[in-house]
């Protein structure tokens, strides 16, 4: 599956999908419990495309 920079996502969708505040995915990147992000976009804002981070909830510490 070919995925593009429009599919990617930015803080306040990976918030929405694991059901936290922003902040919280905010804190997760600043202590390395969030992958990479897969790109940084032209504005300098990290982006994840979503098979990035369906497959990290599945295996993130406290995933129930």
């Amino acid at each position: 599956m070919s995925q593009h920079s429009t599919d990617a996502w930015s803080y306040p969708e990976i918030a929405r999908h694991i059901g936290v505040q922003v902040d919280t995915v905010r804190n997760y990147r600043r202590h390395g419990l969030l992958p990479d992000p897969d790109f940084v976009d032209a504005a300098g804002h990290p982006r994840w495309y979503p098979d990035t981070v369906r497959a990290w909830a599945r295996r993130r510490p406290g995933h129930r």
